[in-house]
């Protein structure tokens, strides 16, 4: 029964907002988002804390900084809502680029490519822009106990031109996803927070975390060409891409140490690419064990 109300409230918004124009759904995403600010006084004080690490505890913009990311994340959410194949093409004509010849020299060697994203703005919408300039991705998504919500998600990533690979018992992922580079195809992975635990440890806005090594460990395999990338919203409609230069993985001994070499160096770029707008960062859960450690987890 709460599986069918989950699904059932997802439907509904999709549905509701899907009736909207695009200024009518990105506003009212906006207002969600910051009714949300107001109402929840925990996950406000979480993302406080990590604000600070990005604008230091005495920046004055801190807690409207905070405001504006719960907007933004509301925004975030109304796009993925409204959504339809037949409009995909309005993301597109209202996106961005910068940086495409990094893409372009990756392809032109023959490598495959892996894009590792920050949450940050609409990564999905990327995942447009990408089919649209010749590197349709292969993306991977959590296996929720909720079969039915799953199923949605896919198809709406589907629409946005993204392929994807669900995690889970039995699962072939990373067969999958070195299969697809090793044939020059692209892997996008969103890759600052890790949900299992068994991510590499890094310093990342002057804290000790964990990160995945998914996407440096893909690349150190497969000789891919590892791009971070940013995807931000513009402030009114449409988003705009920023494509860094590929990462050069460190020498090292071992494939672990190389690995974890990587990844810190990843974790600065996303470190870059999140100072840009620190209000689209979409990071409502613990991410470091300080946080933890404040909620008594």
């Amino acid at each position: 029964m709460r599986e069918a109300a989950g699904y059932l409230a997802y439907r509904i918004f999709d549905a509701l907002f899907g009736l909207l124009p695009e200024p009518a759904m990105r506003r009212g995403g906006e207002a969600l988002g910051t009714i949300a600010y107001y109402l929840a006084r925990g996950r406000r004080r979480l993302v406080l804390r990590h604000v600070q690490r990005v604008l230091g505890e005495d920046d004055p913009a801190l807690r409207s900084t905070v405001r504006r990311m719960f907007a933004s994340y509301g925004r975030y959410w109304a796009e993925v809502f409204w959504v339809r194949a037949r409009r995909k093409q309005q993301f597109l004509d209202h996106g961005d680029l910068v940086g495409q010849e990094h893409i372009d020299a990756a392809v032109a060697a023959g490598r495959g490519i892996v894009l590792a994203l920050p949450h940050l703005g609409n990564w999905e919408a990327a995942g447009a822009k990408a089919e649209q300039i010749g590197i349709p991705v292969l993306a991977v998504a959590e296996r929720l106990p909720n079969r039915r919500i799953v199923d949605w998600f896919v198809k709406v990533r589907n629409q946005m031109g993204i392929e994807v690979v669900l995690t889970g018992k039995g699962s072939r992922v990373t067969r999958e996803l070195v299969a697809r580079l090793e044939v020059g195809g692209t892997v996008a992975l969103v890759a600052d927070r890790d949900l299992t635990g068994r991510g590499v440890e890094v310093e990342y806005f002057g804290e000790r975390t964990t990160i995945p090594a998914g996407p440096v460990a893909l690349a150190e395999r497969t000789g891919a060409a590892l791009i971070p990338v940013g995807a931000y919203f513009k402030e009114g409609r449409g988003h705009r891409f920023v494509v860094h230069p590929p990462l050069v993985i460190p020498d090292a001994p071992t494939r672990e140490e190389r690995v974890a070499l990587g990844a810190q160096r990843c974790a600065e770029v996303f470190e870059d690419i999140i100072r840009v707008a620190p209000h689209q960062w979409h990071l409502f859960v613990p991410n470091w064990p300080s946080d933890r450690e404040e909620a008594g987890e």
